[in-house]
């Protein structure tokens, strides 16, 4: 998923002003405007750095996951299993705990669940994912299991109950359950 190329400066202002937008409007209610706005320039500016608000929500994307990436290389590299889940899961949970603001958007957000079911490169950062989690398994419970992990994850950074946990709390009291959820499994 990362891109092919880094983004420009210039790339990275917009991504990161439409990241702050995504969150607080979502992207249907986020304009190419307001994204020049926000880092004073013209929209013009912003469409000589990307020609679409689509191809921003796909490199926001690709921003926020690129962490996630990196640990699924490493996991990919060891032997398949529980060490590779973790690895990946403590990223996981490290991004979502410090873009807990983020986290709906990404999850969903309409917009981009649409884009991203025909982004090729999305799909294979799916299923390489699904593997380090679940390995072969295709079992409903196994694919229940993966779906269940992520959305508790997700749920569980914005949730009110957690409103008030300092990131470290948090952090380590979500890698705590999700560890005893996956050995529950076993």
């Amino acid at each position: 998923m990362p891109p092919a190329a880094p983004y420009s400066a210039a790339q990275q202002r917009v991504i990161a002003a439409a990241l702050e937008l995504f969150a607080e409007h979502g992207v249907s209610g986020t304009s190419l405007q307001m994204i020049a706005d926000a880092i004073g320039v013209t929209k013009a500016a912003v469409y000589h750095q990307f020609r679409t608000k689509e191809e921003i929500v796909v490199a926001a994307v690709d921003v926020e996951l690129a962490q996630v990436f990196a640990a699924l290389d490493v996991a990919e590299q060891g032997e398949p299993g529980p060490r590779a889940a973790e690895i990946v899961l403590n990223q996981v949970i490290d991004n979502a705990v410090a873009r807990r603001r983020m986290v709906s958007t990404l999850q969903h957000d309409p917009v981009i669940s649409r884009l991203l079911a025909h982004q090729e490169h999305f799909q294979l950062f799916m299923r390489r994912l699904y593997r380090v989690l679940v390995g072969d398994a295709t079992s409903p419970e196994a694919r229940v299991r993966a779906a269940m992990i992520a959305a508790a994850i997700g749920g569980a950074v914005m949730h009110p109950f957690v409103a008030d946990l300092d990131d470290d709390t948090l952090r380590t009291e979500l890698r705590r359950v999700t560890r005893q959820f996956l050995e529950a499994g076993d």
